[in-house]
């Protein structure tokens, strides 16, 4: 695997825990972060599409395919602007930037890489 890959590889195990973590545990996670409980059913809707996601990203990354990697970076990274979006507009708590930063870090990586490589 190259490098690019491998950002992306690890990236999807991350996905995956945060995912599977939204589905089982919603609010263990957002406590972690500072986001007040919910019993509504959106936080394990969205967990489930994360664990996909996340599942995407780690049986893709070892193809080494070019075009995959580079539209993480550019959705990763598009993910930070819409939570940051969210939390300016008070749609969304602040702390949700966190996840982006993750996001926006790993889209980093994986674009150094890329670049590299």
């Amino acid at each position: 695997m190259s490098a690019a890959s491998r950002s992306v590889y690890y990236f999807g195990f991350y996905l995956l825990a945060t995912g599977l973590a939204l589905i089982v545990s919603p609010n263990t996670l957002l406590s972690l972060v500072g986001i007040a409980p919910t019993g509504e059913v959106w936080i394990r809707v969205l967990g489930s599409v994360v664990t996909a996601v996340g599942l995407y990203y780690v049986l893709m990354a070892p193809s080494n395919h070019t075009l995959f990697l580079t539209l993480t970076v550019y959705i990763r990274a598009s993910i930070f602007v819409w939570f940051v979006v969210f939390a300016v507009l008070s749609i969304a708590p602040m702390q949700l930037i966190l996840f982006g930063v993750v996001d926006l870090v790993g889209a980093g990586w994986t674009l150094m890489a890329l670049r590299k490589g």
